[in-house]
């Protein structure tokens, strides 16, 4: 059968073709973490990504619910900055935790040829990153020397330790 031919149910060779493909991959970010933990073979990465997905989880429903009780609270007002910067908290949160994820099964998912430890590269610096969360928060709860402002220092190292893993092991 050429690419021009039809097949059984009317599409073209081409067609079935890329639907297959698409039927093997995931299908936005909640089909990226069973994909992720299926087609990597590194254990680190498989933890990260059961992990990694539950803290997220957890992270979503902790500034949710802080959102929700800050909407309680400023019921009176028309516009409110705090709840603005709550929303991008929550996204500063939670996105990184789950980039590592989702780069490995993008990676996987397109086939690409990357470096030897990528996967377990990036879900190290994935735990680093939940580390600097819990560091940031320890300096923001805690009476400590530091300024509350030098929390914020910790989940941006985190950050940039994410991309840097990805560029250098790819």
């Amino acid at each position: 059968m050429t690419d021009g031919e039809a097949t059984a149910d009317g599409s073209t060779a081409t067609e079935s073709a890329t639907a297959d493909r698409a039927d093997e991959g995931y299908r936005g970010v909640f089909g990226a973490f069973p994909y992720a933990f299926r087609a990597t073979d590194s254990l680190l990465c498989k933890s990260y990504v059961a992990l990694g997905g539950l803290a997220a989880l957890l992270l979503t429903l902790l500034f949710g619910l802080a959102l929700v009780t800050l909407f309680g609270a400023t019921a009176q007002a028309r516009f409110s900055i705090v709840r603005a910067f709550y929303v991008l908290v929550g996204l500063g949160a939670v996105g990184p935790a789950i980039t590592p994820i989702l780069l490995v099964a993008r990676s996987h998912r397109r086939g690409e040829t990357r470096k030897r430890g990528y996967d377990a590269g990036l879900a190290l610096a994935g735990y680093v990153f939940l580390a600097s969360l819990y560091a940031s928060a320890a300096v923001g709860a805690e009476a400590t020397p530091l300024p509350a402002v030098a929390g914020l220092a910790f989940p941006a190292v985190g950050g940039v330790l994410i991309a840097a893993a990805h560029y250098l092991r790819r």
